[in-house]
């Protein structure tokens, strides 16, 4: 499981554009870290270059375990991490039931907890009402919604957010900050790119203007 992400001398670039260079970053268990900055300022394409989908211009990206192993990329991306982008990713021929389970066992869940994963996720998005409903038929929060289930119902210790409350009503945003809080508190970690504060401390990380 990864207790530490650690980010090293890293540059990322956008075509001829340098995005940032020399970014040093460590993240633990339990912790968050907001990431800010203005739109073009490499906010995104970091969350990317975490997630294994850009690739570094130079510098590194690590996990390691609890007792400080490296944990090799390729498995720790595929079965250890979350990727929530600014699109949900939402197919909107489903109903959210068929799409909330086709997006849990797509990212693996499984043993004796996983009824109850879905359950929960259900139970604590306000998912029920909405089940039978097809995705396109959703609003912009509720498909929201619909597309954090998944950190619940195939739980990983890493969630790589974008903007993850932008388009939640005030009621939902507190709910998915006391949702992150738990998540922190069993000793999951979060990088969440943001231009509102989220609802629980963070670290910050301020990528600055667009270069």
């Amino acid at each position: 499981m990864i207790h530490t992400l650690g980010i090293a001398e890293l540059m990322l670039t956008r075509g001829e554009r340098c995005l940032f260079r020399d970014l040093e970053l460590t993240v633990q268990a339990g912790q968050a870290v907001a990431l800010t900055g203005a739109n073009g300022s490499g906010k995104t394409s970091l969350l990317r270059a975490i997630s294994g989908f850009l690739a570094p211009t130079a510098g590194g990206i690590t996990f390691h375990d609890i007792d400080g192993n490296d944990i090799d990329p390729g498995l720790a991306r595929a079965h250890q991490l979350h990727h929530l982008g600014h699109l949900d990713a939402l197919k909107g021929a489903r109903t959210a039931r068929e799409e909330l389970m086709f997006q849990s066992d797509w990212l693996g869940r499984s043993g004796l907890d996983s009824a109850s994963d879905i359950r929960k996720a259900i139970e604590t998005l306000g998912l029920k009402p909405l089940l039978d409903l097809e995705v396109r038929k959703l609003s912009a929060g509720q498909r929201r919604r619909l597309a954090m289930a998944r950190l619940i119902g195939a739980p990983r210790a890493l969630w790589l957010l974008d903007e993850p409350l932008s388009p939640l009503d005030s009621r939902w945003r507190e709910a998915v900050g006391e949702i992150m809080q738990a998540h922190l508190d069993g000793g999951g970690l979060i990088i969440a790119a943001v231009h509102d504060p989220l609802p629980i401390p963070t670290l910050a990380l301020d990528l600055g203007s667009v270069r």
